[in-house]
């Protein structure tokens, strides 16, 4: 070799995501996707066990009889006039209160989204929303009772300062169509959650170019505002149907005469003597919710993907 020959020292290749300057070896791609594995592992045990697997187990059990053998006499039980009108029932009472909660808790969302995030009303509306939005079951139920109950505090100012009987048409606080208000109670705050980032997701330059082009505030709303965000409105109304839809606790603590829901008809099935030997028909039900719920959630799901667009 001559003396003006120029050697090149050997270096080792790289890794494309090292940080220029950095020794530490980066992790391949193999790597962090066991790394991945591994932490996500205690939640999938814990659906697999918890939900999965009590899923699969009710589901069989309306395709067996009293003695473990196949069957679809259970199935075809769903057809009967009692279980569609429970079906029918849940889906209207899940329906209305997903319609009215979507609504006011868009109306809520549209009169807080311009405050500061971290102002007063703000805090004080987002801790409010999600603290309501939990607070079902016998908790509220109660709570209606004590309120507008045969003896409730208000249903007794009203009878004996205003003459007023919130009852005298009957006790539909503890029917069907009693259900309503309570359910709204956690529809609300549950929209608000929920639709309140998508509102926050309409972006300022948007409304700016509107009224560069001479458009106005109705202009923007129906050209922008409204296509944009009825995705998501729709996305979070299928979200509140299938959150009242699998209610159980505060119909169960409000409602003692008759089976008006599915929930209620599934506990019937497995608790009431009238329907001894047939408790396999809860599995029948329950296989009607699954489905009714897969529905909603593969529209929840192709919505979200659309809204998820105008995120980015």
């Amino acid at each position: 070799m001559s003396s003006s020959t120029v050697v090149t020292p050997a270096v080792e290749p790289r890794s494309a995501a090292a940080p220029r300057g950095s020794t530490r070896p980066v992790p391949s791609r193999r790597a962090r996707g066991g790394t991945a594995a591994w932490g996500v592992a205690p939640f999938a045990v814990y659906v697999a066990l918890f939900l999965v697997l009590p899923t699969v187990i009710a589901l069989a059990t309306g395709f067996v009889d009293e003695d473990g053998a196949p069957t679809l006499d259970t199935v075809a039980a769903l057809g009967d006039p009692f279980v569609l009108r429970g079906f029918g029932t849940s889906i209207a009472l899940s329906a209305v209160t997903a319609v009215i909660g979507a609504l006011l808790g868009a109306l809520v969302s549209y009169a807080i989204v311009s405050a500061r995030p971290e102002g007063m009303l703000r805090s004080v509306i987002d801790a409010a929303s999600g603290v309501l939005a939990q607070f079902g079951g016998v908790m509220l139920a109660f709570a209606f009772i004590a309120t507008i109950g045969i003896q409730g505090g208000v249903t007794v100012l009203l009878r004996d300062l205003a003459g007023i009987d919130i009852f005298a048409d009957g006790v539909w606080l503890y029917e069907s169509p009693g259900l309503i208000l309570p359910y709204i109670y956690f529809q609300v705050p549950l929209m608000i959650i929920v639709f309140l980032p998508a509102l926050e997701s309409l972006k300022p330059q948007w409304a700016e170019a509107n009224a560069t082009l001479g458009g106005t505030t109705a202009t923007f709303w129906w050209r922008i505002g409204i296509p944009v965000l009825w995705p998501s409105f729709l996305g979070s109304l299928l979200l509140l149907f299938a959150n009242a839809f699998s209610s159980y606790a505060t119909a169960a603590a409000l409602t003692s005469q008759g089976q008006s829901i599915v929930p209620l008809q599934i506990r019937a099935a497995l608790t009431s003597e009238t329907l001894l030997g047939r408790e396999n028909l809860a599995g029948a039900l329950a296989l009607g919710m699954v489905v009714v719920m897969v529905i909603v959630m593969t529209l929840y799901a192709l919505l979200q993907r659309r809204a998820d667009r105008w995120r980015r």
